[in-house]
Order: structure tokens, then C-alpha cells, then sequence
């Protein structure tokens, strides 16, 4: 008598995006242990086009890797949420839109602030626009599905997940390639292949270190041979990823990953090591009003200065199809390399598993580190959970600068639970980007007005 299929549903929140659901479905349709899974797959978001577009093409998909899967598409989060196993959020509205605010406002009141996302004023502000919907989403799986894992990509990683471990008893993780990102980046620089190094993480998101760095194969400690090619590297080589990188393995001697852009965030100096900090949502502001109606069209996010090609965009005509590029169920697809669907594999199959990197509340995980505060550490994965490992110290000056980051994420959960700009420029005077206590007070009033449709209602 043959054995009874494993029952897994998995859902999806955030299904409309493209840059996340077209992997990440894939991923799940070819890997080995689910295609003999009784699979359902919900896919929710609250863009009806976006959604519509992104069902069609995982139902074309998994007729070609797995014809008995049910995809499910719905508006409803409880439909898509109830007797789910795995909940997967990518989660934004508008997003370039917000960000461009999040990354120009800032540097009106003369903060030194080079990006918005994660650190600084403006990912304040990012933070304080994804938690309500992310909480929602939470206390619906207490609802509905309360044994299910939350396995979040939704920015900015470490406060939001720090928030919903808070505020509900929910299973929650964060997950980021940054910690691949700062491996490759070790790899070239040491002109060997990933595959040939032993390494170990810790830290904070978009601000980790790499703790342990060895040949695999004699066990030798390879960080006197990155010191040594480091410094006959081409000075500008990369300048956007590895100059700031580089400046702090001089200093502190160890590698931060994942680039200049994220680890400056959370640095009051760094804006001399992102060239293209200035070129990030350009605008003419003589001839240009960018977020005087949302439905404008967004400004242009450069992510680097070697991220684009200027001359074959000089006369570009046409705009690019994005939805139709991403949703094209015809060809193949590379695996994207995230963590979560091997998670869900080492979990629902109980198929142990190392994984490079997590976001999980510190419990000594992270010696240099409070406890209680969200931290990136390595995990091992099975049938019974997830297992963050202790990993090695940090340097005590790059832990002072992250530990200051666990106290701007506990005063933001207090504002947004307490409705507070009191306690929103409470964590804004400890941040490092911040030089003005009255601009810090203007910038704050300027941001709950133009973001008043999007952000939660906060009061003097």
C-alpha cells in the first residue's frame, strides 16, 4: 500500500511582485521533496492586476513542473492565511514611490544619510509603513494557522521581525541574501571559489560581519591573505559595493557585507563611499515635483553606479514591460538562491539543513549583542524547527554601532504601539545620521504629512 502524500500549503503575501514571486514559485514547483507533496499554493495580494497577472503565469508554470499542484489567488488574507504551513511576505505598496521620499527628505534637513531602506531617518519610516500591514498579518496566522512559520523578506528585516516577535507568538524569521553577497565578494577577493571557504556570520542585517573565515580543506585562516590581497586591489575597483567594506577590514579587520550602500545606513560617515548616493531618485527640483500626485511616474532608483548602462539607456523610447519580462512562463529559470524554500524543505521533510544566515531575536546567539534584539546569525534547520547557532565575536567597535540600532528598533515599536512622535524622535536623536534636534522635529512633521496616507496616525 503506498504511503499517504504530505499535505503542504504554502502561501504567499506580497504575490504581485515581480522581483519575488516568479522565483521563489519556481523554486518551489522544481524542488525534488515537494513535487511529491499534495501542494497548494495561495497567492494574496491587494493589487487585483498585479495578482491576476502573477496567477496566470504560476499556473502555466506548474503545468510544466507540477500538474497537480493547486494555485489559489485571492484579495482575502484570512482565505489565503487559513491551514497554511509556510506564510512567505514580500510585502510593499508603492514602493519607489515611498522610498524616494524616504531617501530625499532626509537630506533636506542636512542629514548625512546615504539610502533609506533599512537604516537612518527614512528607514524609520519605511519601518513604520510595513509594520502595520506586517502585524496584520501575523495576528491573522494566530488566528488561522498558529503553527505555521513566517518566513519574512519584507524590509526592514531586523525591526520588523523584531516587532512581530513582540506583539504575537508567530514562528518568524527574516531572510536576506546579503550574508551570499559578502561570501561572493570575500571569494573574489581571495581569487578562490566560494565553494572552497568555510565561513561564519554575525551581526546585524545589511550591517554583518564575517566572523570566521577558513580554507575548508586545511582549516587555514584566510584573513591574513584578504588583508594582504586587499591592499593591492585596484583602489576605485567596485567603489559602490567594496570601498566602504574595505575601509572597515582595514580598521576593524574583518569583512562587513553586504555593500556601501546598506552597511552606510547605519554610519554617520559613510557618504563618501557611495558615488552614486546623489544619482539615487534624481531629480530637478526647478523643473521637477515628483511626489506632488502618486500616480506620477516614479522616479528612477539607481542602486549603483555600476548597476546601469548609460549609453544604451541615453535614448531609450520605449518603456520596459517589467510585468511581462518577470512573468514569462515560457523559459527557464535560475534558481534564485534564497534561503526560504530550502527551509520549508528541511522543515515539512525533516531534511537537516545549514543555513548561512538568519534574522531571529538574539538568545546568545550573538555574544556581542544584547539579547533581545534581532541579529543575523547561521541556523541548522530539520523537522523539528529552526536552530540559530552561536557564532564568534565581533569587533566591540562595530558591536557598539549595531547595538545602538537595537535601541532605535525598541523606541520605533513603542511609537508606532503608543502613537508617539515622542518616542519617533526619541530613536531619531540616536541615530548617528542626525545633527539637528529642530530638523529632526521638522523632518518628522514633513514625513507624516506627505506619508499621512500610508503611514499610522502619531501624535506630539
Amino acid at each position: 500500500m503506498a504511503s499517504e502524500r504530505k499535505k503542504l500549503k504554502i502561501a504567499i503575501i506580497g504575490a504581485g511582485s515581480v522581483s519575488f514571486c516568479p522565483t521563489t514559485v519556481s523554486d518551489i514547483l522544481r524542488n525534488e521533496s515537494i513535487k511529491d507533496a499534495d501542494l497548494t499554493i495561495s497567492l494574496m495580494d491587494i493589487n487585483q492586476e498585479a495578482l491576476d497577472i502573477s496567477s496566470e503565469f504560476c499556473r502555466k508554470l506548474k503545468e510544466v513542473h507540477k500538474p497537480d499542484a493547486v494555485i489559489e489567488a485571492t484579495l482575502n488574507l484570512r482565505e489565503a492565511l487559513t491551514g497554511a504551513d509556510f506564510v512567505v511576505t514580500a510585502i510593499e505598496k508603492e514602493r519607489y514611490f515611498y522610498w524616494s521620499q524616504d531617501f530625499h527628505i532626509p537630506r533636506k534637513y542636512g542629514f548625512r544619510q546615504i539610502y533609506g531602506e533599512n537604516g537612518g531617518p527614512g528607514g524609520m519610516f519605511h519601518t513604520l509603513r510595513n509594520l502595520g500591514p506586517m502585524l496584520e498579518i501575523a495576528k491573522m496566522m494566530e488566528e488561522v494557522c498558529p503553527e505555521a512559520y513566517l518566513l519574512n523578506y519584507t524590509n526592514p528585516e531586523a525591526k520588523l521581525v523584531g516587532m512581530i516577535a513582540k506583539a504575537t507568538k508567530i514562528k518568524v524569521i527574516g531572510l536576506c541574501h546579503g550574508e551570499q553577497m559578502g561570501v561572493d565578494q570575500a571569494a573574489k577577493i581571495l581569487e578562490m571559489d566560494k565553494s572552497e571557504l568555510e565561513t561564519e556570520v554575525s551581526g546585524l542585517n545589511h550591517f554583518g560581519v564575517l566572523t570566521k573565515l577558513v580554507e575548508k580543506k586545511t582549516g587555514r585562516d584566510l584573513y591574513p591573505l584578504l588583508r594582504e590581497k586587499e591592499l593591492r586591489m585596484e583602489k576605485l575597483a567596485l567603489w559602490d559595493e567594496l570601498a566602504l567594506s574595505r575601509i572597515l577590514l582595514r580598521v576593524y579587520g574583518v569583512w562587513v557585507y553586504p555593500g556601501a550602500n546598506h552597511i552606510g545606513e547605519y554610519l554617520s560617515w559613510s557618504d563618501q563611499f557611495l558615488a552614486s548616493a546623489q544619482m539615487q531618485y534624481f531629480y530637478d527640483p526647478m523643473t521637477e515635483q515628483p511626489w506632488s500626485d502618486i500616480s506620477n511616474e516614479p522616479l528612477e532608483f539607481i542602486y549603483s553606479i555600476g548597476g546601469r548602462n548609460w549609453e544604451k539607456e541615453m535614448f531609450k523610447n520605449e518603456k520596459k514591460d517589467i510585468f511581462k519580462d518577470a512573468f514569462d512562463a515560457s523559459g527557464e529559470r535560475e534558481q534564485n538562491h534564497e534561503y526560504g524554500v530550502p527551509i520549508i524543505e528541511a522543515i515539512a521533510f525533516d531534511k537537516p539543513l545549514h543555513v548561512g544566515a538568519v534574522n531571529v531575536t538574539n538568545k546568545g546567539y550573538c555574544p556581542s549583542l544584547p539579547d533581545g534584539m534581532v541579529v543575523e546569525v547561521p541556523a541548522m534547520v530539520d523537522g523539528n524547527g529552526i536552530h540559530p547557532l552561536q557564532t564568534e565575536k565581533i569587533p566591540a567597535g562595530l558591536a557598539a554601532m549595531m547595538a545602538t540600532q537595537g535601541s532605535i528598533a525598541d523606541l520605533l515599536y513603542e511609537a508606532y504601539m503608543e502613537k508617539d512622535r515622542k518616542k519617533l524622535l526619541q530613536a531619531m536623536l540616536l541615530d548617528p545620521t542626525i545633527s539637528s534636534y529642530s530638523n529632526a522635529v521638522n523632518l518628522i512633521n514633513e514625513m507624516c504629512e506627505v506619508q499621512k496616507d500610508i503611514l499610522p496616525e502619531m501624535n506630539w
